[in-house]
């Protein structure tokens, strides 16, 4: 299985983790932290859902990257071109 980066989109996920409340937050920086590191990737692999929910945290960190986010499938500026061409087609600009 391939695993994200460590460092890749590190700020986002950040700001988006110090977002939870808490105790939401503590346990979802414990388990990046876990996540960036090999032993602990080791460690989370032993228990199937708790992997994939800290691979899917961090792999959420590669959409900061605009050129990881493409090759993602995700454009954020021809979303927002879309949203605003269909804002003055219905006249809500």
């Amino acid at each position: 299985m391939s695993r994200a980066k460590p460092n890749l989109g590190r700020e986002g996920l950040d700001r988006f983790v110090d977002a939870a409340p808490q105790p939401a937050s503590s346990g979802l920086r414990l388990l990046v932290a876990l996540e960036r590191r090999p032993r602990g990737r080791r460690m989370l692999g032993r228990i199937h859902a708790v992997d994939q929910l800290a691979n899917g945290l961090v792999a959420m960190g590669h959409y900061e990257d605009p050129a990881n986010a493409l090759a993602l499938g995700w454009d954020a500026d021809a979303i927002a071109s879309r949203g605003r061409a269909l804002r003055r087609e219905e006249g809500r600009l």
